[in-house]
C-alpha cells in the first residue's frame, strides 16, 4: 500500500514539474487578478459589482455596500528601518478609506488581521494599533474584528474596510463619456519623492552612523509618504457643489496607471497636459536635487492618493471655484490612445509605469 501511494505521488510529482510555467511577473498584479477572475460570475443577488474596481458593491435593501481589503507586506510595502509603527497603523487604515471615497462612499468598519514574527513585542504591536485607531477616530469607522497569527516572515497586516453609499451616488471606473473633463486633486509625486528622501537618507546612515538626516524643509514630502489621507473633503466639496463624477478612483500606483484603468474600463481615450499637472514646491526641488523629472514623478509615482475623476464639461463653472480640485485634460476617442502633451505641444502615449506587484 505504502509503495503504491509512493508512485502515485512521483507520477504527480513529474507531471507538475513538466507542466508549463508562467512567470507571474510577465502578467503583472492586475494581470493576474484578470487571469485568476476571468471565469469568476455572481451567484448571489446580492453581488451587484464584483472584481475590477475599487471597491466591491453589495446590494442590501435601499443602501449598497461597499468592501474593499489591501494588504501590507514587510520589505515589499514598508520598511521598518525609517516607518515608524503609528504611522505605519495609520496609513494602513486609511488607504483602505480612500478606495471606499473613491467610490464616492463613506467607510464605516474596518477589521485587522495582522501576521507578526516574533521579534515583535507587545508594546510595539500597540504602537502600530494605536495609528489605526487614530485614523479610525478622525475618519468615524469602527473597528470590528479581525485575525492575529504568527509570521515567518516579518510583518503582515491585512485590513478589510466596509462602507456604504446609496446605488446612485456610486461612481464606478467605466463611467468616462467623450469629452468629458479630466480632474485630479492635491499634488501628485510628492509620495515617491518623500520615499526617495528617506530611502537616501538611509543609504546615508548605513555608511555613517554618525551623519544628520537632511530633513529640513521637506517635512511635507515625508508627511505624503509616510502619513497620507484620504480625501474625504473632496468628496464633500463635489456633492456640495452639485457635481457627480462619471468616474473615479484612487491614486495608488500613478496618474498614467489610474488613468489607463478608466479609458480601459470606459471605452476612451485620453488627453492631458503637463503644464496642468499639479506639482508641490518641495517636490519639484526635491526632483532637481536627485537629478529626477518631476512629470515623471509626478506621472508614475503613486502613494499619492489623491482622487482622480472625470464630469461632464457641463460641470465646468461649477469645478472652478473648488479648492485643491485641478483640471489637466479632457477624454477623447479611444482609437486616439492616451496622451500627454507635452509643453511645446508634443504628443506622447502614457504608459503604466508606476507600481508594479511581481517585478523581478
Amino acid at each position: 500500500m505504502y509503495l503504491c501511494r509512493l508512485k502515485k505521488c512521483q507520477r504527480l510529482l513529474t507531471i507538475y514539474v513538466a507542466m508549463e510555467r508562467t512567470e507571474i511577473s510577465t502578467m503583472g498584479e492586475f494581470g493576474l487578478i484578470r487571469h485568476l477572475t476571468r471565469d469568476m460570475k455572481a451567484v448571489c443577488r446580492s453581488t451587484q459589482k464584483g472584481v475590477g474596481d475599487d471597491a466591491a458593491v453589495l446590494s442590501f435593501g435601499n443602501k449598497r455596500t461597499l468592501v474593499t481589503t489591501d494588504l501590507l507586506l514587510e520589505g515589499i510595502h514598508f520598511n521598518l528601518e525609517y516607518v515608524p509603527l503609528k504611522h505605519l497603523g495609520y496609513k494602513a487604515a486609511v488607504v483602505n478609506f480612500s478606495d471606499i471615497y473613491a467610490m464616492n462612499g463613506t467607510p464605516t468598519q474596518i477589521t485587522v488581521a495582522l501576521g507578526i514574527s516574533k521579534r515583535f513585542s507587545v508594546e510595539q504591536i500597540d504602537e502600530l494599533y494605536s495609528g489605526i485607531r487614530l485614523a479610525c477616530e478622525r475618519y468615524g469607522v469602527d473597528i470590528v474584528g479581525g485575525d492575529t497569527c504568527s509570521s515567518l516572515t516579518g510583518l503582515t497586516i491585512s485590513i478589510t474596510c466596509i462602507g456604504e453609499a446609496a446605488d446612485k451616488d456610486i461612481v464606478y471606473r467605466n463611467g468616462a463619456k467623450l469629452n468629458d473633463l479630466i480632474c485630479v486633486s492635491g499634488n501628485l509625486g510628492s509620495a515617491y519623492l518623500g520615499l526617495q528622501l528617506l530611502e537616501r537618507e538611509r543609504i546615508v546612515l548605513k555608511t555613517n552612523a554618525n551623519a544628520t538626516p537632511q530633513f529640513e524643509g521637506k517635512e511635507y514630502l515625508l508627511e505624503r509618504q509616510l502619513k497620507p489621507e484620504a480625501r474625504r473633503d473632496i468628496v464633500e466639496a463635489l456633492r456640495k457643489a452639485g457635481i457627480h463624477p462619471t468616474a473615479m478612483m484612487d491614486v495608488s500606483d500613478g496618474l498614467s496607471s489610474e488613468l489607463m484603468h478608466i479609458c480601459s474600463q470606459s471605452g476612451v481615450g485620453c488627453a492631458i497636459y503637463e503644464d496642468k499637472i499639479p506639482i508641490d514646491y518641495q517636490a519639484a526641488v526635491l526632483a532637481e536635487e536627485m537629478n529626477l523629472n518631476i512629470v515623471t514623478c509626478a506621472l508614475n509615482g503613486g502613494e499619492d492618493y489623491e482622487l482622480l475623476f472625470t464630469c461632464s464639461i457641463g460641470d465646468y463653472e461649477k469645478l472652478i471655484p473648488l479648492d485643491d480640485v485641478y483640471i489637466i485634460g479632457h477624454i477623447t476617442k479611444q482609437e486616439y490612445g492616451t496622451c500627454l502633451i507635452g509643453r511645446n505641444g508634443e504628443e506622447l502615449q502614457l504608459k503604466a509605469q508606476g507600481w508594479q506587484a511581481f517585478e523581478k
